[in-house]
């Protein structure tokens, strides 16, 4: 899943970016064709009527697509969904050759997909260069690579906040916490008040979101410099998050048996066994959907802070990549600049799929200004707003970000079963990250 935000200092986000190709071109051999130094390919149009295939995770985006097609009987689009097993089945189609034109990807799989030679860089087409006005700044530098080529277009991001109980809360006499400091004093009282009520869940096979209370601290996982990459997975400032988790876990006072949007996990919340949930603005409409008896119980404020820094997380947000193999990028590009930029498309996506968009002409969008009739009229898009305001834009993945989430979550799993814990994880997950790129010969050291 993913989000749409507006960033600020630009400049670090496009330097860190920016460094970042420069690694994946120093590691590249010199004929390899996924080198910046690549010309663009061919943007001449089809001859005659064209069909796309379009891979993707989001709900109601058949919708979206019908929509498009009903207005572009040139360009068909076919859709699917590869929710299960997105990454296994994209990979798996560029190996046999038989990748879709376009594929949802996340920004944290880019770097990834990119030392696979997995995209087509469509800047030889006008409308896909012109459409970097039309994004906020931060997520067309992922998606270009530091202005290196076109490989993608933003779709949504992700910035974070608190999902709330607040009868629960207002039950106990328990004041809504702002920081993390008073999100622990909170999940002790409410424990205390009944053993069967946890403030929230931490699910240990969601690296994804781990990482994004990672990025909120600042705790940085890679940097580059000195023409080689600095892993910093286990940090001083990742081991405050993992360990004040750590304590909570130990304490139990939150849930490490739910993972994020079972069945278990609705069926806790709706029988009143969890108190919070620390999510993304796409999960606006999971409760939505899926509790609707819970009407009217529900408020979204900022994510706790470390202290008195406003700073937020993003978890997720994804691009719409221009794949390898794809021979029809004119038609690719006219669909992929209206499926996220549109307002009308955008509007849907919303309405459907709880994107947050990428598109500055989104974060205008009449619904995302109005009140949520689900969580009391409030005008919850105004604090994911102000979250994506206070996201640290300098934040950067690295090319073996998958490595790193497979290890943690390992880890992680273990440790909330009682066997080792999550600073423990951290260092695994490092030591993961630094032999993967040893076996890539990536240059690469602790940081």
């Amino acid at each position: 899943m993913s989000t749409p935000s507006s960033r600020l200092r630009l400049v670090g986000a496009a330097l860190t970016v920016a460094a970042s190709v420069a690694a994946l071109t120093a590691c590249s051999s010199s004929d390899d064709s996924s080198s910046s130094a690549a010309p663009a390919s061919s943007c001449a149009p089809a001859s005659g009527p064209v069909t796309l295939q379009y891979w993707n995770t989001v709900p109601g985006m058949d919708q979206v697509v019908a929509l498009w097609n009903q207005k572009n009987p040139t360009i068909k689009v076919e859709i699917k969904n590869v929710s299960n097993d997105q990454y296994g089945q994209i990979g798996n189609a560029l190996k046999a050759g038989t990748a879709p034109e376009l594929a949802q990807v996340g920004y944290d799989e880019l770097a990834n997909l990119r030392l696979q030679d997995a995209f087509v860089d469509a800047s030889g087409c006008a409308d896909a260069k012109a459409a970097k006005d039309k994004f906020v700044p931060w997520t067309w530098s992922q998606a270009s690579f530091g202005d290196t080529g076109v490989f993608a277009m933003p779709q949504d991001t992700g910035p974070m906040a608190l999902f709330v109980r607040t009868d629960i809360f207002a039950k106990y006499h328990i004041a809504i916490p702002k920081t993390w400091d008073e999100y622990a004093a909170a999940a002790q009282k409410l424990h205390a008040a009944d053993p069967k009520l946890s403030i929230t869940f931490f699910d240990p096979n969601n690296a994804e979101w781990f990482n994004g209370l990672l990025w909120q601290n600042s705790a940085h996982m890679y940097a580059y410099s000195g023409d080689k990459w600095q892993v910093t997975v286990d940090s001083t400032a990742s081991r405050q998050v993992a360990d004040y988790w750590q304590k909570l876990i130990a304490a139990k006072e939150v849930r490490t048996d739910l993972a994020n949007t079972s069945p278990p996990m609705y069926a806790a919340y709706e029988k009143d066994q969890v108190a919070t949930y620390v999510g993304a603005a796409w999960a606006y409409g999971m409760f939505r959907d899926n509790l609707p008896k819970q009407a009217g119980k529900w408020s979204i404020v900022p994510m706790p802070t470390w202290g008195t820094n406003p700073a937020s997380g993003d978890w997720g947000g994804s691009t719409v990549a221009f794949m390898k193999g794809n021979k029809h990028l004119y038609e690719s590009v006219k669909f992929n600049v209206w499926l996220n930029s549109d307002p009308e498309a955008l509007a849907l996506e919303n309405k459907l799929g709880g994107l947050y968009p990428a598109s500055l002409a989104g974060l205008q969008l009449p619904a995302l200004s109005q009140g949520v009739p689900y969580y009391n009229n409030e005008k919850v898009f105004d604090v994911f707003a102000d979250s994506s305001k206070n996201i640290d834009t300098s934040f950067a993945w690295g090319p073996t970000q998958k490595t790193v989430n497979l290890a943690l979550q390992d880890a992680m799993a273990k440790a909330a079963a009682g066997s080792g814990t999550l600073g423990d994880a951290l260092k695994t997950a490092q030591d993961a990250a630094l032999s993967s790129m040893k076996d890539q010969a990536i240059p690469a050291a602790a940081g």
